[in-house]
Protein backbone atom coordinates (compact mmCIF):
# COMPACT_ATOMS: atom_id res chain seq x y z
CA UNK A 1 0.00 0.00 0.00
CA UNK A 2 0.99 3.62 -0.94
CA UNK A 3 0.15 6.22 0.96
CA UNK A 4 0.41 9.92 -0.19
CA UNK A 5 -1.24 13.59 -0.56
CA UNK A 6 -2.42 15.19 -4.11
CA UNK A 7 -3.98 17.96 -2.11
CA UNK A 8 -1.71 20.25 0.02
CA UNK A 9 -2.51 23.90 2.15
CA UNK A 10 0.19 25.58 1.18
CA UNK A 11 1.15 29.67 1.04
CA UNK A 12 -0.52 29.40 -2.65
CA UNK A 13 -3.40 28.33 -1.43
CA UNK A 14 -4.84 24.67 -1.95
CA UNK A 15 -2.80 22.86 -4.55
CA UNK A 16 -4.51 19.58 -6.05
CA UNK A 17 -2.64 17.27 -8.24
CA UNK A 18 -5.08 14.35 -8.59
CA UNK A 19 -5.28 15.09 -12.59
CA UNK A 20 -1.48 14.08 -12.62
CA UNK A 21 -1.87 10.66 -10.60
CA UNK A 22 -5.04 9.57 -12.87
CA UNK A 23 -2.63 9.43 -16.29
CA UNK A 24 -3.35 6.16 -17.61
CA UNK A 25 -6.70 5.52 -15.59
CA UNK A 26 -9.40 4.33 -17.99
CA UNK A 27 -12.26 4.14 -15.08
CA UNK A 28 -12.62 7.28 -12.37
CA UNK A 29 -15.43 7.34 -9.76
CA UNK A 30 -16.29 10.60 -8.26
CA UNK A 31 -18.30 10.30 -5.17
CA UNK A 32 -20.66 12.96 -4.84
CA UNK A 33 -22.19 14.24 -1.12
CA UNK A 34 -21.63 16.82 0.82
CA UNK A 35 -20.33 15.10 3.87
CA UNK A 36 -16.62 14.29 3.58
CA UNK A 37 -17.03 11.58 6.41
CA UNK A 38 -19.47 9.09 4.04
CA UNK A 39 -17.15 9.37 1.50
CA UNK A 40 -13.88 8.31 3.58
CA UNK A 41 -16.11 5.94 4.90
CA UNK A 42 -16.55 4.61 1.39
CA UNK A 43 -13.46 4.92 -0.09
CA UNK A 44 -12.36 3.15 2.91
CA UNK A 45 -14.86 -0.04 2.03
CA UNK A 46 -12.95 0.11 -1.49
CA UNK A 47 -9.56 -0.28 0.18
CA UNK A 48 -10.51 -2.77 2.61
CA UNK A 49 -12.05 -4.66 -0.81
CA UNK A 50 -9.18 -4.68 -2.60
CA UNK A 51 -5.89 -4.21 -0.97
CA UNK A 52 -5.13 -7.92 -0.32
CA UNK A 53 -4.97 -8.53 -4.07
CA UNK A 54 -3.90 -5.28 -5.39
CA UNK A 55 -1.27 -2.42 -5.29
CA UNK A 56 -3.31 -0.09 -3.47
CA UNK A 57 -2.43 3.90 -4.00
CA UNK A 58 -3.91 5.43 -0.82
CA UNK A 59 -5.36 9.57 -1.05
CA UNK A 60 -4.62 10.77 2.30
CA UNK A 61 -6.05 14.47 2.83
CA UNK A 62 -5.21 17.86 3.68
CA UNK A 63 -8.56 18.46 5.75
CA UNK A 64 -7.36 15.97 8.65
CA UNK A 65 -6.30 12.37 9.43
CA UNK A 66 -10.31 11.68 9.53
CA UNK A 67 -10.56 12.27 5.90
CA UNK A 68 -9.32 10.73 2.89
CA UNK A 69 -9.39 11.78 -0.74
CA UNK A 70 -9.56 8.89 -2.90
CA UNK A 71 -7.99 5.66 -3.45
CA UNK A 72 -6.27 4.58 -6.90
CA UNK A 73 -5.90 1.03 -8.07
CA UNK A 74 -3.23 0.51 -11.06
CA UNK A 75 -3.39 -2.62 -11.94
CA UNK A 76 -7.37 -2.18 -12.75
CA UNK A 77 -6.73 1.07 -14.02
CA UNK A 78 -9.57 2.74 -11.62
CA UNK A 79 -9.96 5.23 -9.41
CA UNK A 80 -12.22 6.02 -6.41
CA UNK A 81 -11.88 9.81 -5.38
CA UNK A 82 -14.20 12.73 -3.29
CA UNK A 83 -16.38 15.09 -5.53
CA UNK A 84 -14.28 17.77 -3.20
CA UNK A 85 -10.91 16.48 -5.08
CA UNK A 86 -12.12 15.96 -8.88
CA UNK A 87 -13.83 20.03 -8.34
CA UNK A 88 -12.60 21.74 -10.93
CA UNK A 89 -9.97 19.24 -12.64
CA UNK A 90 -11.04 18.32 -16.41
CA UNK A 91 -10.77 13.62 -15.77
CA UNK A 92 -11.62 11.54 -18.47
CA UNK A 93 -13.98 8.54 -18.42
CA UNK A 94 -15.53 9.43 -14.61
CA UNK A 95 -18.76 7.96 -13.34
CA UNK A 96 -20.48 10.42 -10.80
CA UNK A 97 -22.37 8.76 -8.33
CA UNK A 98 -24.34 11.14 -6.31
CA UNK A 99 -24.65 9.65 -2.84
CA UNK A 100 -27.45 11.40 -1.33
CA UNK A 101 -29.65 9.29 -3.82
CA UNK A 102 -28.78 6.50 -1.37
CA UNK A 103 -29.27 8.45 2.10
CA UNK A 104 -32.61 8.61 3.89
CA UNK A 105 -31.43 11.19 5.97
CA UNK A 106 -31.02 14.48 4.11
CA UNK A 107 -30.51 17.28 6.49
CA UNK A 108 -30.52 20.84 5.30
CA UNK A 109 -27.11 22.30 4.64
CA UNK A 110 -25.99 24.87 7.74
CA UNK A 111 -24.44 27.15 5.29
CA UNK A 112 -22.47 29.40 8.46
CA UNK A 113 -20.82 26.35 9.28
CA UNK A 114 -19.56 25.55 5.78
CA UNK A 115 -18.54 29.58 5.48
CA UNK A 116 -16.92 29.62 9.17
CA UNK A 117 -14.72 26.41 7.28
CA UNK A 118 -13.34 28.97 4.25
CA UNK A 119 -13.10 31.82 6.43
CA UNK A 120 -10.33 30.24 8.88
CA UNK A 121 -8.84 27.77 6.20
CA UNK A 122 -8.32 31.40 3.78
CA UNK A 123 -7.21 33.09 7.59
CA UNK A 124 -4.32 30.31 7.29
CA UNK A 125 -3.42 30.52 3.48
CA UNK A 126 -2.98 34.26 4.37
CA UNK A 127 -0.30 33.35 7.43
CA UNK A 128 0.94 30.67 5.00
CA UNK A 129 2.05 33.48 1.88
CA UNK A 130 2.49 35.99 4.61
CA UNK A 131 5.54 33.64 5.97
CA UNK A 132 6.96 32.56 2.58
CA UNK A 133 7.84 36.15 2.00
CA UNK A 134 9.62 36.22 5.21
CA UNK A 135 11.47 33.17 4.01
CA UNK A 136 12.99 34.93 1.06
CA UNK A 137 14.71 37.20 3.03
CA UNK A 138 16.54 33.22 4.96
CA UNK A 139 16.90 32.75 1.26
CA UNK A 140 18.71 35.81 0.38
CA UNK A 141 21.42 35.25 3.26
CA UNK A 142 22.84 31.93 1.74
CA UNK A 143 22.17 32.92 -1.75
CA UNK A 144 24.81 35.12 -1.36
CA UNK A 145 27.16 32.63 0.58
CA UNK A 146 26.44 30.06 -2.11
CA UNK A 147 29.13 28.74 -4.79
CA UNK A 148 26.82 27.73 -7.59
CA UNK A 149 29.51 26.35 -9.63
CA UNK A 150 30.34 23.74 -6.95
CA UNK A 151 26.51 22.31 -6.39
CA UNK A 152 26.30 22.21 -10.43
CA UNK A 153 29.03 19.86 -10.04
CA UNK A 154 27.70 18.13 -7.25
CA UNK A 155 24.46 17.62 -8.81
CA UNK A 156 26.26 16.45 -12.15
CA UNK A 157 28.58 14.14 -10.05
CA UNK A 158 25.07 12.32 -8.22
CA UNK A 159 23.61 12.00 -11.81
CA UNK A 160 26.49 10.55 -13.36
CA UNK A 161 26.70 7.76 -10.20
CA UNK A 162 23.09 6.90 -10.44
CA UNK A 163 22.97 6.53 -14.20
CA UNK A 164 26.15 4.44 -14.64
CA UNK A 165 25.69 1.65 -16.94
CA UNK A 166 21.81 2.88 -17.58
CA UNK A 167 20.79 2.30 -20.72
CA UNK A 168 17.50 4.53 -22.66
CA UNK A 169 14.24 3.60 -21.96
CA UNK A 170 12.42 3.57 -25.76
CA UNK A 171 9.79 4.90 -24.24
CA UNK A 172 8.26 8.22 -22.93
CA UNK A 173 8.70 9.23 -19.10
CA UNK A 174 5.79 9.92 -16.88
CA UNK A 175 5.85 12.45 -13.98
CA UNK A 176 3.13 12.17 -11.32
CA UNK A 177 3.51 15.60 -8.93
CA UNK A 178 2.01 14.82 -5.29
CA UNK A 179 3.04 15.72 -2.14
CA UNK A 180 4.50 13.32 0.92
CA UNK A 181 3.28 15.92 3.54
CA UNK A 182 1.08 19.08 4.29
CA UNK A 183 0.05 21.31 7.01
CA UNK A 184 -3.64 20.02 8.28
CA UNK A 185 -5.82 20.74 11.15
CA UNK A 186 -4.17 17.84 13.17
CA UNK A 187 -1.12 19.94 12.56
CA UNK A 188 2.35 19.51 10.04
CA UNK A 189 2.15 15.80 8.89
CA UNK A 190 4.69 13.58 6.44
CA UNK A 191 4.46 10.07 5.51
CA UNK A 192 8.51 10.42 4.86
CA UNK A 193 9.24 6.93 6.73
CA UNK A 194 6.14 5.04 4.64
CA UNK A 195 7.71 6.40 0.93
CA UNK A 196 11.05 5.52 1.55
CA UNK A 197 10.91 2.41 3.34
CA UNK A 198 10.52 1.03 -0.07
CA UNK A 199 13.58 2.17 -1.80
CA UNK A 200 17.22 0.69 -1.78
CA UNK A 201 19.00 3.95 -2.03
CA UNK A 202 17.83 6.63 0.33
CA UNK A 203 19.77 10.10 0.00
CA UNK A 204 18.68 13.01 2.54
CA UNK A 205 19.59 16.30 1.16
CA UNK A 206 20.66 18.96 3.45
CA UNK A 207 20.99 22.47 3.60
CA UNK A 208 19.43 25.89 4.09
CA UNK A 209 17.29 28.26 2.77
CA UNK A 210 18.61 29.03 -0.76
CA UNK A 211 20.96 26.62 -0.99
CA UNK A 212 19.65 24.89 -3.57
CA UNK A 213 18.34 21.58 -2.48
CA UNK A 214 15.04 21.86 -4.92
CA UNK A 215 17.51 23.06 -8.21
CA UNK A 216 19.56 19.77 -6.96
CA UNK A 217 16.53 17.51 -7.14
CA UNK A 218 15.23 19.30 -10.71
CA UNK A 219 18.71 18.55 -12.63
CA UNK A 220 18.00 14.75 -11.21
CA UNK A 221 14.61 15.09 -12.56
CA UNK A 222 15.76 16.30 -16.29
CA UNK A 223 17.72 13.37 -16.37
CA UNK A 224 15.78 10.80 -15.51
CA UNK A 225 13.39 12.31 -17.83
CA UNK A 226 15.85 12.26 -20.51
CA UNK A 227 16.56 8.45 -19.86
CA UNK A 228 12.93 7.66 -20.10
CA UNK A 229 12.28 6.96 -16.76
CA UNK A 230 8.94 7.22 -14.65
CA UNK A 231 9.21 10.08 -11.36
CA UNK A 232 7.30 10.91 -8.76
CA UNK A 233 7.56 14.22 -7.52
CA UNK A 234 6.97 15.85 -4.66
CA UNK A 235 6.09 19.49 -3.93
CA UNK A 236 6.89 21.46 -0.88
CA UNK A 237 4.10 21.78 0.80
CA UNK A 238 5.45 25.36 1.95
CA UNK A 239 5.69 26.57 -1.52
CA UNK A 240 4.82 24.21 -4.13
CA UNK A 241 6.82 25.93 -6.43
CA UNK A 242 9.67 24.12 -5.22
CA UNK A 243 10.55 19.96 -5.29
CA UNK A 244 10.97 18.07 -1.65
CA UNK A 245 11.46 14.71 -3.34
CA UNK A 246 12.04 12.62 -5.82
CA UNK A 247 11.52 9.11 -6.14
CA UNK A 248 12.56 6.72 -9.13
CA UNK A 249 10.89 3.46 -8.51
CA UNK A 250 12.51 1.77 -11.73
CA UNK A 251 15.59 2.64 -10.19
CA UNK A 252 14.90 2.05 -6.67
CA UNK A 253 16.42 5.31 -5.26
CA UNK A 254 14.62 8.37 -3.45
CA UNK A 255 16.44 11.67 -2.62
CA UNK A 256 14.11 14.01 -0.41
CA UNK A 257 14.67 17.50 1.27
CA UNK A 258 15.40 16.51 4.79
CA UNK A 259 15.19 19.57 6.84
CA UNK A 260 12.63 21.20 9.29
CA UNK A 261 9.73 20.38 9.47
CA UNK A 262 10.90 17.00 7.92
CA UNK A 263 14.34 16.11 9.04
CA UNK A 264 15.61 12.57 9.01
CA UNK A 265 18.97 10.85 9.31
CA UNK A 266 19.89 7.72 7.86
CA UNK A 267 19.20 4.39 9.84
CA UNK A 268 20.07 1.46 7.23
CA UNK A 269 21.96 0.38 4.92
CA UNK A 270 22.01 2.12 1.68
CA UNK A 271 21.16 5.83 2.85
CA UNK A 272 23.38 8.54 3.24
CA UNK A 273 23.63 12.34 3.62
CA UNK A 274 24.31 14.60 0.80
CA UNK A 275 25.12 18.40 2.54
CA UNK A 276 24.71 21.22 0.57
CA UNK A 277 25.22 23.39 2.95
CA UNK A 278 28.84 21.86 4.19
CA UNK A 279 29.79 21.33 0.14
CA UNK A 280 28.84 24.77 -1.13
CA UNK A 281 28.41 27.05 1.54
CA UNK A 282 31.06 29.73 2.62
CA UNK A 283 31.93 28.28 5.57
CA UNK A 284 31.39 29.82 8.64
CA UNK A 285 28.07 31.18 7.43
CA UNK A 286 25.57 30.14 9.76
CA UNK A 287 27.91 32.16 12.75
CA UNK A 288 28.30 34.98 10.79
CA UNK A 289 24.63 36.10 10.38
CA UNK A 290 23.58 33.78 14.09
CA UNK A 291 21.19 37.00 14.99
CA UNK A 292 19.90 37.96 11.79
CA UNK A 293 19.50 34.07 10.91
CA UNK A 294 17.55 33.53 14.10
CA UNK A 295 15.49 36.38 13.88
CA UNK A 296 14.33 35.78 10.41
CA UNK A 297 13.25 32.28 10.73
CA UNK A 298 11.57 32.95 14.25
CA UNK A 299 9.64 35.52 12.82
CA UNK A 300 8.44 33.61 9.31
CA UNK A 301 7.70 30.37 11.88
CA UNK A 302 5.38 32.47 13.60
CA UNK A 303 3.34 32.95 10.75
CA UNK A 304 3.10 29.56 9.85
CA UNK A 305 2.26 28.04 13.19
CA UNK A 306 -0.60 31.18 13.67
CA UNK A 307 -1.60 29.24 10.14
CA UNK A 308 -1.69 26.18 11.54
CA UNK A 309 -4.06 27.70 14.41
CA UNK A 310 -6.26 28.45 12.12
CA UNK A 311 -6.42 25.17 9.85
CA UNK A 312 -7.60 23.53 13.21
CA UNK A 313 -10.21 26.07 13.62
CA UNK A 314 -11.74 24.89 10.46
CA UNK A 315 -11.55 21.41 11.31
CA UNK A 316 -13.61 22.20 14.14
CA UNK A 317 -15.97 23.66 12.10
CA UNK A 318 -15.83 21.06 9.78
CA UNK A 319 -16.30 18.54 12.87
CA UNK A 320 -19.42 20.60 13.86
CA UNK A 321 -20.65 20.42 9.75
CA UNK A 322 -20.11 16.87 9.71
CA UNK A 323 -22.42 16.17 12.34
CA UNK A 324 -25.54 17.06 10.52
CA UNK A 325 -25.64 14.19 8.67
CA UNK A 326 -26.61 10.66 9.49
CA UNK A 327 -26.17 7.49 7.74
CA UNK A 328 -26.82 3.73 8.11
CA UNK A 329 -24.22 0.53 7.02
CA UNK A 330 -27.60 0.00 4.80
CA UNK A 331 -27.45 3.34 3.15
CA UNK A 332 -23.01 2.88 2.46
CA UNK A 333 -24.07 -0.90 1.62
CA UNK A 334 -26.44 0.18 -0.99
CA UNK A 335 -23.67 2.83 -2.75
CA UNK A 336 -20.91 0.31 -2.24
CA UNK A 337 -22.97 -2.14 -4.35
CA UNK A 338 -23.92 0.56 -6.89
CA UNK A 339 -20.35 1.34 -7.25
CA UNK A 340 -19.64 -2.43 -7.60
CA UNK A 341 -22.29 -3.72 -9.96
CA UNK A 342 -22.61 -0.32 -12.18
CA UNK A 343 -19.15 0.98 -12.26
CA UNK A 344 -16.62 -1.31 -11.25
CA UNK A 345 -15.64 -4.20 -14.04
Amino acid sequence: MKKYYVTGNTAKGLVNYISSNLQNIKQTVILKHPSDSLKTSLIQQVIDSYQSNYEIEVLLSALSSKYLDGVIIREKSLAVICDRVAKNNKIPNAVEIDCSLFTKNKPAINTELKEKIIHYTEKAYKNFRTGLSIHDDLEAIYINEMDFDRANELAQEFIQRIMKNQEKQNRKSTTYHRLFGTNTADGVVNEVPHITERMKKVYYIKGRAGTGKSTFMRKVVKSCKEYGFDIEVYHCSFDPGSMDMVLVPELEFCMFDSTDPHEFFPTREGEEIIDLYEEAVKPGTDEKYEEQITKVHNHYKSFMKQGVKELKKAGEYREKYESQFIFTEEDKNAIVECINQQVIQ
